[in-house]
């Protein structure tokens, strides 16, 4: 293993990539009032960033749209300024609303990033888009931004015919950063939809994000940056509700409830979360999906309490190989007593993260309850490269079977390590990890998991390998692992061609072969695929691809997913499949998308796939979408022919950048649902809101087509506010 990962090594050791770049920041001469007008003497004696790179179209180049961007701080927070001018092209800005958190590619916007550790893995990002709206998350895996992360801080905008001209003021109390260090990474970036520009402060390759750490430049101190003092924040929160289970014919359910989380900042790059008898109401609903897989599907975590410094937790070894997974807790009406996790640096070296959550009995399940503890522990090595330690121990607490309820495990625990490469330049990637399980109901033979992963990726080639061994005896309750008791080897070239002119800006194939072996070595699973990308200066794309597959099904398994009959174990089944997929330029006030997808299936059927989206906003303050996911599954008897439509409109309105509502209608003909889900949201102060949250769930109508029964509703009222002592 070690001979495979020493490929990168060169490149470990070097200097920091753009070291040259600098910015250098001091303390504000007079007070900055937040508003968008840069009159104050303060901003006029501030070094200016300007001279972006371009890095889309091309990233050869400086950015033709000029951006001027300032920093200064006094002792409570950062402040920054930036004049985003217009370039050649005419025409208002672009965006899709002034919701937070907007998507990247529909706005034309502004992002910083900040490292402040300078390791260039982990950071924060806060931007704004052209009409104002706030875009924040925390950086992880050097490029990666969770946006679910919420936290205090304050921005303005102003437009004028040339440019817009943005003012933000970020609490040092909302980051978190090291006593003493007077170098932080930072970069800005610019996205520029008329003129498809994107740009970058430093110089970045166009197959990198502009949140990739490892390209960041200096931001350099005048002094060391101030302490914040003490830093406790309560954030409490009462709700009432209303719901009523028409399935169960019940009377209508009255509740209230209160609760309160807190956060103290244990020292300023060191931070203690605090919560008891949280609610997680007002966190948006799963989108519904048609799902025609063998084994469970993924839904990422939304809820606050688990965000900050979560990757360290949660992305712990791959995306199908998850020892934690913080979803397992609380969820299917499983309620939190309390809970408290101690996360962050505990120097520039050194990430260490500590959680303890409790759960309730749950008697008409038999549920006890149950204990959750997690311990991480990270040592970054080299540059930009680390090796993790993690330990998950769910306990059931004072557990005894009861003999007409299912039965839970007394404790499920796993050890794992796992050695995380990325080296300076950002071109070599990869992992290797091992985990084991114990658990007193399952054998203590064959329980481990053994997997590696390298992956180049420079401006054209993309080559990458994966090894995967999951143990049939492993078992991860408290984490995500929906296969076991296999072994899968993955490999994927891929190559890009860069044309100078003309309407496409990059094309090209990539060819991706993924087996699956049985522990007797025999293939249970092959797919091969073979895909062709071209995307254009418009920043419109379309990817044509072919597929051929292999199963041999491990277990019965019903093909439509919709509880008929099954396909017997070991029966074997191959097909071949073809599609095509694309999404228009993000420019246009309507946009739209779709992909196809037609072949063989199990058993020697067919399946026909046809979805699409459309868009259209009224911006920056409405923004309609719609969604149609459409099967046509044809198989021989007893199935024959089944279809399933999944259809979901959306309706956005952003009164301001602080007054939100949105509405979506999912109906889902395989589960046999229909959900109405509206969210009225309120940020009255900031991080303090007042959520109106409406849900309805329907059941469509037995031999009466367009019918449907009320199967549960609800309204809640939740008020939260976010106070700092």
């Amino acid at each position: 293993m070690f001979v495979i990962f020493a490929v990168g090594q060169p490149c470990l050791y070097a200097q920091k990539k753009n070291e040259a770049y600098q910015l250098h920041i001091s303390k504000a001469t007079s007070p900055i009032v937040v508003d968008g007008n840069l009159d104050e003497p303060a901003w006029q004696a501030t070094e200016v960033a300007t001279d972006f790179w371009m890095v889309l179209p091309m990233d050869t180049s400086r950015a033709n749209v000029r951006t001027d961007v300032r920093m200064s701080y006094d002792d409570q927070n950062i402040y920054l300024s930036a004049v985003c001018y217009h370039g050649d092209v005419a025409g208002p800005y672009i965006v899709e609303s002034l919701r937070r958190d907007w998507s990247f590619p529909k706005n034309d916007n502004f992002i910083l990033f900040m490292d402040t550790f300078d390791d260039q893995t982990n950071g924060f990002a806060f931007g704004v888009n052209a009409a104002g709206a706030q875009w924040d998350g925390l950086l992880y895996e050097g490029s990666k931004a969770n946006l679910s992360w919420d936290n205090k801080w304050t921005s303005a905008v102003r437009n004028y015919s040339d440019r817009y001209i943005l003012e933000l003021a970020i609490p040092f109390k909302t980051i978190r950063y090291k006593r003493g260090i007077t170098r932080w990474g930072v970069n800005f970036g610019r996205q520029d939809l008329k003129t498809t520009e994107k740009s970058s402060w430093t110089p970045i390759q166009r197959q990198f994000p502009t949140a990739s750490l490892a390209y960041t430049g200096v931001l350099v101190w005048d002094q060391a940056p101030p302490q914040p003092g003490p830093n406790i924040s309560l954030i409490p929160y009462a709700l009432s509700g209303l719901n009523r289970n028409y399935e169960g014919n019940t009377p209508t359910d009255s509740r209230f409830d209160a609760g309160m989380d807190a956060k103290v900042a244990v020292t300023s790059s060191l931070n203690l979360d605090l919560t008891v008898n949280p609610d997680f109401s007002q966190v948006d609903v799963d989108q519904q999906v048609t799902n025609l897989d063998r084994y469970e599907l993924f839904f990422p975590e939304k809820r606050q309490f688990f965000l900050e410094n979560g990757d360290q937790f949660t992305n712990f070894g791959y995306s199908t190989i998850r020892p934690f997974f913080s979803r397992r807790i609380g969820l299917g009406g499983v309620p939190i007593r309390f809970g408290a996790r101690l996360s962050g640096k505990l120097n520039k070296d050194w990430r260490i993260g500590l959680m303890d959550m409790q759960t309730g009995r749950v008697d008409n399940m038999g549920l006890p309850a149950q204990n959750f503890a997690v311990m991480a522990l990270q040592r970054r090595i080299f540059s930009r490269s680390n090796i993790g330690f993690l330990f998950v121990n769910k306990e059931s607490l004072s557990y005894e079977p009861v003999s007409d309820k299912p039965i839970y495990s007394r404790y499920n625990r796993n050890f794992g390590l796992e050695y995380n490469l990325a080296s300076s330049n950002n071109l070599w990637m990869g992992k290797a990890l091992y985990i084991k399980s114990f658990s007193p109901e399952t054998s203590q033979e064959d329980n481990a998991v053994y997997a590696a992963n390298l992956q180049y990726n420079s401006r054209r080639w993309l080559i990458s390998g994966q090894l995967e061994m999951v143990g049939a005896n492993y078992t991860a309750e408290a984490g995500y692992v929906p296969r076991r008791g296999y072994e899968r080897g993955t490999a994927t070239v891929g190559y890009t061609f860069l044309p100078t002119n003309g309407p496409i800006l990059n094309h090209g194939p990539t060819l991706t072969s993924t087996y699956f072996f049985d522990k007797a070595g025999r293939q249970s699973d092959n797919e091969t695929y073979l895909g062709y990308t071209l995307t254009f200066r418009s920043r419109s794309v379309l990817t044509a691809w072919a597929a051929t597959d292999y199963v041999r099904l491990l277990q019965p398994f019903d093909p439509t997913n919709s509880g008929r009959e099954t396909l017997a174990t070991d029966t074997e089944h191959n097909w071949t499949a073809w599609g095509t997929q694309f999404t228009s330029k993000p420019q246009s006030l309507f946009t739209y998308g779709f992909s196809t997808r037609y072949g063989g299936y199990y058993s020697n059927g067919s399946r026909l796939n046809l979805t699409a989206d459309v868009g259209y906003r009224f911006q920056p303050y409405v923004s309609l979408a719609a969604s149609a996911n459409y099967n046509d599954i044809r198989l021989p008897g007893p199935w024959g022919k089944t279809t399933f439509w999944l259809v979901g409109p959306r309706f956005d309105l952003t009164m301001t950048n602080t007054l939100y509502l949105t509405t979506f209608l999912q109906y889902n003909e395989q589960a046999k649902n229909m959900n109405l889900n509206a969210r009225f949201q309120w940020r009255y102060k900031p991080a303090s809101d007042l959520f109106i949250v409406y849900t309805d769930n329907y059941l469509p109508t037995m031999g009466q087509p367009g019918s449907f029964s009320v199967k549960n509703r609800a309204l809640v009222l939740k008020f939260t506010y976010w106070w700092n002592i």
